[in-house]
């Protein structure tokens, strides 16, 4: 039971403010489709349209083919789970996750049994007659999205609903979540602004900034084919600089900056009155005692050692005063260098990007 979600050229105006605009995206039948943003970038906006509660300004939305146009939210085959799981704190789990089908006028014992059936599908087989105080917050998770299953919605739509948890348990929902979408085949539509929940869950992100799709595509190809430099910065670290192509070929460039020339690649060539920077991972940088013979190091200073746990942060200093930041592994294979002692910052010419800085319109 799942349903296609195609947006039109999607418009929603509040006033003169134009919190989404004409976003056109289709998802697919039993994806995990993740909006990605941050606050105030209008993927709330495109949540509570699908759902019903706000009409689009222009556009139309359809849902397994169907336009949605005056169509209520009851009447949508969609379920929408906000932050706040609104569960009834005086009824047992069963009566929760069961509650609509009282509504519909189902029996007690057939509401019971698909209470139960429904429990075992979010993992929490005999929790039935707990009540909402006696459970955890990864559990309340849980029976919210098996209150949401009962109704049995082609889409559901999930609001942030990780954001009030504590970090490992976060992790752990994240699997949890993406268990129960594959084990019952609903198209997830999942709102956040955590880069990392997207990531993690998502058949496919779709990264927006002031109500824009910047870009829909796979999580591994948003995080290392990044269409422009918003998306590079908000998903994961970058060295930025400033600077500007001074000789390109087919995939890529020699790129100037105050701190030298750099060969870089471009995935689309950019126009020469666009703002161009030039991204380096830090995790895709290395640290090295002798200046290779490629033009893509930097003499530095080691400042500043972070550990992070499964991972060390090197902070280094270039003779100009700007700080990069060089990741390595905590396995052990990595040589940490001293503070205070000189360095190469170097980086491979693929892997780092040159990206216009300004956002754009993405279609998918």
């Amino acid at each position: 039971m799942s349903a296609t979600v195609e947006l039109d050229r999607v418009s929603a105006d509040f006033g003169s403010f134009r919190a989404v605009d004409k976003v056109s995206v289709t998802i697919g039948a039993g994806e995990f489709f993740s909006f990605l943003g941050p606050s105030g970038c209008g993927k709330t906006t495109i949540l509570r349209m699908v759902s019903g509660f706000i009409a689009p300004s222009e556009g139309h939305i359809r849902i397994g083919g169907e336009d949605m146009d005056g169509i209520r939210p009851n009447k949508r085959p969609t379920v929408l789970i906000f932050q706040n799981l609104a569960l009834f704190p005086l009824m047992p789990v069963w009566e929760n996750v069961s509650f609509s089908l009282e509504m519909r006028g189902v029996d007690k014992a057939a509401r019971r049994a698909r209470a139960e059936e429904l429990l075992k599908i979010v993992d929490l087989p005999g929790a039935g007659n707990k009540m909402i105080s006696q459970l955890s917050g990864g559990q309340k998770q849980r029976v919210a999205i098996a209150r949401a299953l009962a109704v049995e919605p082609k889409v559901m739509l999930l609001d942030e609903p990780l954001s009030a948890l504590d970090l490992k348990l976060r992790q752990h929902m994240r699997a949890e979540l993406r268990a129960i979408q594959k084990r019952t085949n609903v198209t997830f539509i999942y709102i956040t602004h955590d880069q990392g929940e997207a990531l993690a869950m998502s058949d496919r992100v779709a990264v927006m900034s002031q109500g824009r799709l910047q870009q829909v595509a796979k999580p591994e190809d948003i995080y290392n084919n990044p269409s422009n430099g918003f998306v590079a910065s908000f998903v994961g670290e970058n060295n930025v600089f400033d600077g500007r192509i001074i000789a390109s070929q087919t995939t890529t460039a020699r790129f100037e900056t105050d701190l030298g020339v750099f060969e870089a690649a471009f995935n689309t060539p950019p126009s020469s009155d666009q703002k161009l920077r030039l991204y380096v991972r830090p995790e895709y940088a290395r640290l090295v005692s002798t200046a290779p013979e490629a033009s893509n190091a930097i003499a530095v200073t080691i400042s500043d050692i972070s550990f992070e746990g499964n991972f060390i942060n090197i902070h280094a200093t270039t003779d100009q005063g700007r700080v990069l930041t060089v990741e390595t592994r905590n396995d052990g294979s990595s040589d940490i260098p001293e503070t205070g002692s000189r360095r190469y910052f170097t980086f491979d010419a693929q892997r780092a990007r040159i990206l216009a800085d300004e956002t754009q319109a993405a279609h998918s």
